[in-house]
């Protein structure tokens, strides 16, 4: 997996901005949970599927970036938590165990 540094809140408007040609994915990772460490495994495991970004936020460093998250998309923060966005908004969002890649690829070719 190619992950994107998730480090600034500007980079959500870049996100949303570029949802609006391709799919962007922010997985929201807590370096101190084991569940998050395993889900992030899990992903890594994977190749990435071509047209779409995977940005990783780190949210015990980035906690504010996370609660903007929440805010701008209009969703439950969890965590580990996968989002999906495109046309701007976020059609697609799991947490915990039931974050695949598999659902996320259905997810974008549903969108």
């Amino acid at each position: 997996m190619n992950w994107i540094p998730l480090e600034n809140e500007d980079q959500i408007d870049e996100i949303i901005l570029k949802s609006q040609n391709k799919p962007q994915v922010i997985f929201k990772h807590s370096t101190r949970c084991s569940v998050s460490s395993m889900a992030k495994n899990r992903l890594d495991k994977n190749e990435q599927p071509e047209g779409i970004e995977f940005y990783f936020l780190d949210l015990i460093k980035y906690r504010k970036i996370s609660n903007k998250i929440a805010d701008d998309f209009k969703i439950t923060h969890q965590s580990p938590q996968i989002l999906v966005i495109s046309q701007g908004k976020c059609v697609y969002d799991d947490s915990h165990l039931g974050i695949t890649l598999e659902d996320v690829k259905s997810s974008v070719l549903v969108n």
